[in-house]
């Protein structure tokens, strides 16, 4: 039951201080940076598996 009276004042304060453009950029722009990582990761991945069964 506590737990529900803290969320309440958090949700308030985040929907008066960001406007919902900003946060979607935002989301948008994590995402860009997560996808990114994996792309990264992926090539990666793909390099050590074909140099391991090039030895």
């Amino acid at each position: 039951m506590k737990r529900q009276y803290f969320i309440y004042p958090l949700l308030l304060l985040l929907v008066l201080t960001l406007n919902s453009c900003e946060l979607i950029g935002d989301i948008f722009q994590a995402g860009v940076g997560v996808g990114i990582f994996l792309v990264v990761a992926v090539i990666a991945v793909i390099i050590w598996i074909i140099s391991r069964f090039r030895k």
